[in-house]
């Protein structure tokens, strides 16, 4: 009885402490400087890894059209960034050509809580697509995102239109700053972590970021590509 009290009471200080808004967004669109440099390392470092990596890109469309010769190379999906901006988001496609019009059959079996969908043996997902999820290759065309100033190289991951339908006014908080291809939640435990971790992951890095910070974690990006987690 003692310790499902003790539960109880820090359930409600978890709870008590999602209602504090931490940012603003005006005191955030105002440092200019880190903005500027962040978008110059953006662009430098998008169009760079865009022509090293063309010959990999390359392989990666012949198999996955060799695996599946119906379905496209990439795929597109409408996300949300900063402040609800709708873009388009660019894959490699890892999973069947239909794979949207299954989900909401598969929607009873996530296995992350709050406002996203991730599936461990999502039956969707390709035999190509398990390889290049699993080492994040098929994040890697996000680095036109990028290039064209839709996204971040690091920042919140961008949700899907329908998950925001769950947000709460705390959880808005992570769409003050423009989505990064990779984060906290990435480099932290990625399909381990549900979503309300998630979101103090990303607002620990709102509160945190800075170019310094921003390399570290695509250090640590890096290593987890080499040495992939849990990615699925």
């Amino acid at each position: 009885m003692e310790i499902q009290k003790q539960n109880l009471v820090k359930a409600t200080e978890v709870e008590n402490t999602r209602q504090v808004m931490l940012f603003n967004q005006a005191e955030i669109d105002q440092r200019y400087g880190y903005r500027a440099l962040k978008r110059l390392f953006d662009i430098v470092a998008s169009l760079v890894g865009l022509v090293l990596l063309s010959p990999l890109f390359l392989v990666v469309a012949i198999l996955i059209k060799t695996d599946d010769p119906v379905g496209s190379v990439f795929y597109s999906q409408t996300r949300l960034g900063l402040k609800q901006h709708k873009f388009k988001m660019y894959k490699f496609r890892s999973m069947c050509t239909n794979a949207d019009e299954k989900l909401k059959n598969l929607l009873a079996y996530n296995e992350v809580e709050g406002a996203m969908f991730k599936m461990k043996e999502d039956p969707r997902i390709t035999r190509v697509g398990k390889f290049i999820r699993k080492y994040s290759i098929d994040e890697l065309p996000q680095l036109w995102n990028v290039l064209v100033g839709d996204m971040t190289l690091v920042g919140p991951r961008p949700p899907l239109e329908r998950e925001i339908k769950e947000y709460t006014d705390y959880d808005w908080q992570r769409l003050m700053v423009k989505p990064g291809c990779t984060g906290l939640w990435q480099v932290s435990g990625r399909n381990s972590i549900g979503f309300h971790e998630m979101v103090e992951l990303d607002l620990k890095y709102i509160r945190k970021s800075s170019l310094v910070y921003d390399l570290g974690i695509l250090f640590r990006t890096v290593k987890i590509m080499i040495m992939p987690n849990d990615a699925y």
